[in-house]
């Protein structure tokens, strides 16, 4: 037996409780992890609340990241005792995921926890700080450089935010971070942020073209902040688009994008292949200082995680959410 979050399908929507499941109940799967450290993301909070049907197949546990230590495997790539991490995957949707003390995943996405992280660092970074990479990685690839200007990131003290922040400033870039939360200042400069921006500036209906701001920008918000985030991108500049906080409507026009040049990339943390999968999490080791991500993380217990979610829901939460889930 092992405990676990369970999401549980009712006549008026669904509830989530602590229990008790029984090994007979984990789904197949090729690894067998002894989770250790999962993690409370806005996906995971949503499934908790039953605000929002991110739960595809019930009962459910949710839990988006697993991070532990293989205990069966019949895969050639993992063995008993290979510290493990996987995000998304459809873990919390329509596969059991992490926040409880078991979990049988498939290997092709799997990755091993590379040094110097652990499991606890690994969860602690979790979808959050992987979409984050994925991000900055995208921006790279479309040759975005420190030299070339400021770089926006919005939802700034959020999870993706907060490691975004602290990604580019390693790199160099001079990063400007937007937030709705004034008091989180000196969080966001201590993450590596150059400038800090009320959220009011992008968050209201703007103009087709702005003035050009930005060399690049990472968006966590969507909505009119993403449209007013392209409108004010440099010409042949780039936009990651990777979260939907402030809605999943796009009201833009193509302007930017055949008047400056402008490319808008989508980041999709949930399938991204095994090859970006093992690319992201390398640079991750490489690029993110671990007293950041320390800074950025705080810590709660699998009991904790059913009390927390409606404070995360409410952009009351900064950072990321690491749950310890044996105790």
């Amino acid at each position: 037996m092992f405990r676990a979050i369970l999401v549980e399908k009712t006549a008026s929507g669904s509830a989530a409780r602590l229990t008790e499941l029984d090994d007979a109940q984990l789904p197949d799967g090729d690894v067998t992890v002894r989770v250790e450290w999962s993690t409370l993301n806005y996906k995971d909070a949503l499934a908790i609340t039953g605000r929002s049907p991110v739960v595809r197949k019930f009962p459910m546990v949710p839990g988006i990241d697993v991070a532990g230590t293989v205990e069966a495997s019949r895969a050639p790539g993992f063995a008993p005792g290979d510290a493990v991490v996987l995000n998304g995957w459809g873990l919390g949707e329509t596969r059991f995921g992490g926040l409880a003390e078991r979990a049988r995943v498939e290997a092709e996405p799997l990755v091993k926890v590379p040094p110097p992280f652990g499991t606890r660092e690994a969860a602690a970074i979790g979808t959050a700080g992987f979409t984050a990479m994925l991000s900055v990685l995208a921006l790279e690839r479309h040759g975005v450089t420190p030299d070339q200007g400021e770089v926006l990131v919005t939802g700034a003290a959020g999870g993706v935010g907060s490691v975004a922040i602290a990604l580019l400033a390693r790199r160099g870039f001079a990063v400007v971070a937007s937030t709705g939360r004034p008091a989180e200042a000196d969080y966001l400069r201590g993450l590596g942020a150059a400038r800090v921006i009320d959220r009011a500036e992008l968050a209201a209906p703007g103009k087709p073209l702005g003035a050009e701001r930005w060399a690049g920008a990472i968006d966590a918000v969507g909505s009119h902040t993403l449209a007013n985030a392209c409108a004010q991108t440099r010409a042949h500049g780039a936009v990651a688009a990777c979260g939907l906080a402030g809605g999943m409507d796009f009201p833009a026009t193509v302007a930017p994008f055949i008047l400056r040049g402008v490319a808008l990339y989508g980041i999709d943390s949930v399938r991204a292949p095994p090859p970006l999968r093992r690319q992201a999490w390398a640079r991750l080791a490489a690029d993110l200082d671990p007293a950041k991500l320390a800074a950025l993380t705080t810590e709660i217990g699998l009991a904790d995680a059913l009390a927390a979610a409606p404070g995360l829901l409410a952009g009351q939460v900064r950072g990321r959410i690491a749950v310890d889930v044996r105790r």
